[in-house]
C-alpha cells in the first residue's frame, strides 16, 4: 500500500516506521516552522505517577513495547535513544511516606517501588528532603533526537514534503471524491491510507474536530552546571533530568488555557525559582527556554482509529505527557488495525466518541 503520514512527530515517526517495516510505501508531510511537543519533551518513561503514586496505565505492556521499538530504531539510525535512568522523587511528609509504603505492599506495585533507594550524589547537590522514594524501570528516551534523525533519513530518501497540509484534499488523495469506478483527477497523487498525526493542531481538522481534543502547554529550561554529574532523574515539584554530563532538562509547567505556543518570562522565572530551591549552592546557566503544546484527551487515552465516514482516513494522536511510553504500543495497535483488521482496545478507539460526532 501507499500511505501518507501527516505530521512527523513522535506519533508519525513510530507509526511510519512500523508501516515501512511491514513493506509499505510511506510518504510524510510536515508543516515547516511549527513547534512540536516532540522537540521539547524530555521523553521520561515513568511507571509511577501523580500525587497518589498510581501505576501508569498498561505499564506491563508499554514497557516491553517501548524497549523493543526504540531498540530497533537505535539499530536503524545508529543512534542511542533509550537511557535507563533511576528516578528518585521526594516524599514531603509522613503522610506521603505512609501512602508510599501502602502502595509498596500491593503485589501489583512491588516491582516498581523502592523504599530505600540509593540517592547517589543528590544529597551533595540538592536541598535536604523529608525522604526519597525510588521508581524502578524508569528511563529517558531521546525523542527529539529520534524525530530529527528520522527526518534526515526521510529527506535523503526524498520521502518527506514540507508544506501546510490542506485537510480538504484528503478525499481526493484517497480517490473518494472521484466518479464511480474512476481514480483521482489528473496530476493528483493517490494514497491507500492517510493518517493524521498532527498533535494538538488536530483540533483544526474538519474530519476529526468532533473529538474532544485538549492541549496543555508546557515550558522547560535546559541548564548547564559545573556541579558533579547526576546519573538519575529527580522529581521535586519539577523534574531534573540529566541529558549530558553537565546539561539538564528542567520542567515542566502546565497550562490548559494557553493562547499561543510561545515561551513566557513568567514561566521562565517559575522554573528558575524551582530549580534554585532544588540546587543548593550550585551555580547554573540557562542555555535554552522552550515551549510546546502537548496533545491531550479528555479521558487521558489516545485517539486511534479510522474515520467513521471516510474509509482510509485514520488518526493517531493524543499522546499527552506520556508520549515516549505510549507511542510504541499505540503505533503497534494502529498498524495491526490498518493492515490486518485487528480490533483496537476500546479505551483508545475513537469509536468511543461516536455520539459526539452524531451531535455535530
Amino acid at each position: 500500500m501507499k500511505i501518507l503520514i501527516v505530521g512527523q512527530g513522535l506519533a508519525g515517526t513510530t507509526l511510519g516506521y512500523r508501516l515501512e517495516r511491514a513493506g509499505h510505501r510511506v510518504h510524510y508531510t510536515d508543516a515547516p516552522g511549527q513547534t512540536a511537543a516532540s522537540a521539547v519533551a524530555a521523553g521520561i518513561v515513568n511507571p509511577i505517577t501523580g500525587r497518589h503514586f498510581v501505576k501508569s496505565w498498561r505499564i506491563e505492556e508499554l514497557l516491553p513495547a517501548a524497549r523493543a521499538l526504540y531498540g530497533e530504531l537505535e539499530d536503524t539510525l545508529g543512534l542511542k535513544l533509550w537511557y535507563d535512568q533511576p528516578l528518585l522523587r521526594t516524599l514531603y511528609n509522613r503522610g506521603d511516606v505512609n501512602s508510599w509504603e501502602a502502595r509498596a505492599g500491593d503485589p501489583g506495585y512491588a516491582d516498581y517501588l523502592e523504599d530505600d533507594p540509593d540517592p547517589g550524589r543528590l544529597p551533595e547537590l540538592t536541598a535536604p528532603v523529608f525522604a526519597y522514594a525510588g521508581v524502578r524501570h524508569a528511563a529517558r528516551v531521546d525523542v527529539a533526537g529520534l524525530v530529527t534523525a528520522y527526518r534526515k533519513k526521510l529527506e535523503e530518501e526524498g520521502r518527506i514534503t514540507y508544506e501546510e497540509f490542506d485537510y480538504r484534499t484528503i478525499p481526493t488523495l484517497l480517490g473518494a471524491d472521484a466518479g464511480a469506478g474512476q481514480g483521482p483527477g489528473r496530476g493528483a497523487v493517490r494514497y491507500d491510507r492517510v493518517v493524521c498525526c498532527t498533535g494538538w493542531r488536530a483540533r483544526h481538522s474538519p474530519w476529526f474536530s468532533y473529538l474532544p481534543h485538549g492541549g496543555n502547554k508546557g515550558e522547560v529550561l535546559i541548564v548547564r552546571t559545573t556541579a558533579p554529574a547526576l546519573d538519575r532523574m529527580f522529581k521535586h515539584r519539577v523534574f531534573l533530568v540529566p541529558l549530558t554530563e553537565d546539561t539538564y532538562w528542567v520542567g515542566a509547567t502546565s497550562d490548559n488555557r494557553f493562547t499561543d505556543d510561545g515561551a513566557t518570562e513568567t514561566n521562565r522565572s517559575f522554573l528558575a525559582d524551582r530549580l534554585s530551591e532544588i540546587l543548593t549552592g550550585t551555580a547554573y546557566e540557562i542555555i535554552a527556554h522552550r515551549a510546546a503544546v502537548r496533545p491531550t484527551v479528555r479521558d487521558r487515552r489516545m485517539f486511534l482509529g479510522e474515520h467513521p465516514a471516510l474509509a482510509g482516513l485514520f488518526i493517531f494522536n493524543g499522546l499527552g505527557t506520556k508520549g515516549a511510553s505510549l507511542a510504541p504500543l499505540g503505533s503497534r495497535w494502529l498498524t495491526d488495525h490498518m493492515l490486518n483488521g485487528a480490533a483496537l482496545p476500546a479505551e483508545v478507539d475513537i469509536a468511543r466518541y461516536a455520539g459526539l460526532r452524531a451531535q455535530t
